[in-house]
């Protein structure tokens, strides 16, 4: 296939059979789910309720680059740390990763259809977002589609175009100049940094960085939170390594932010507000 062809230079090694975490027992709480996305692919994932007779929202998470895929979330506690707060947890494998099939290079496409999925799973809850690097980034596209149905959303460690990010991977980088010399239209289209300024129907919004991120500086965060047509919020982390936090020894207060920030939303439905001490 063409688009597997030309996504080897930057996903090629991670793009491989998906081994499931979750045991036998641990799969009796979660429902199979997918969708068709405009990317061509057809999107697999994970949906399981809260474990709190309350359910709060339901939160879409969109996996950093990596073999995981969906399982990055699902080995590092973020969804039981969600469910146990009273919210419904959507996992999802971006085209060509995981158990999802392979699509064009559109993966924003991915995430507004997934959000229509769990709009579809829990018609009357707001529908939250937690993306991480490769999940973040294209969010910030996605979330300028008048058909996501997203109303607030984390934004974690994206880069604020591809030629920021790639240009510390020589072969990936030449490939990229190279698609982008016969698709300037699609180039713009994707410049994270300048779609930000469209985003629509998110009422909040956190932006959180690692000022120990080589790959996404935290400067990125600040240029987001500059462009950003509402009130978001940039939460900073001293030490983590990229897509890291969870495994960092700031990992306690990075739960507590991301739950506070979840339940922020749900009770105000409105701009982030910092909450005062």
């Amino acid at each position: 296939m063409i688009y597997k062809a030309l996504k080897y230079p930057f996903f090629g090694k991670f793009m491989v059979k998906w081994r499931n975490p979750l045991s036998e027992e641990e799969m009796k709480e979660w429902e199979s789910i997918s969708i068709k996305s405009d990317s061509g692919a057809l999107i697999k994932g994970l949906f399981a309720k809260s474990r709190r007779e309350e359910q709060k929202a339901t939160i879409v998470l969109g996996h950093p680059m990596g073999k995981e895929a969906k399982g990055y979330f699902l080995k590092r506690g973020y969804t039981e740390l969600l469910r146990d707060q009273g919210y419904n947890v959507v996992v999802f494998d971006i085209n060509g990763f995981g158990e999802s099939s392979m699509g064009n290079f559109s993966y924003f496409e991915d995430i507004v259809a997934i959000s229509i999925k769990a709009k579809e799973l829990t018609p009357n809850l707001p529908i939250g977002y937690h993306g991480i690097s490769l999940g973040a980034q294209y969010s910030v596209i996605a979330f300028t589609d008048d058909k996501h149905q997203y109303n607030f959303a984390i934004v974690e460690s994206a880069a604020t175009t591809l030629k920021e990010f790639w240009v510390r991977f020589p072969v990936a980088y030449r490939a990229l100049l190279f698609i982008s010399m016969f698709l300037p239209k699609y180039e713009r289209k994707i410049e994270m940094i300048e779609r930000m300024k469209e985003v629509k129907k998110i009422d909040s919004m956190l932006l959180i960085y690692s000022k120990g991120d080589t790959w996404v500086p935290f400067e990125m965060g600040e240029r987001y939170q500059k462009n950003a047509p509402l009130k978001a919020g940039l939460w900073e982390v001293e030490k983590a390594e990229h897509a890291a936090i969870m495994e960092s020894s700031q990992k306690k207060e990075y739960q507590a932010k991301i739950i506070e920030f979840f339940d922020l939303s749900v009770v105000e439905g409105k701009g982030y507000r910092k909450p005062e001490h």
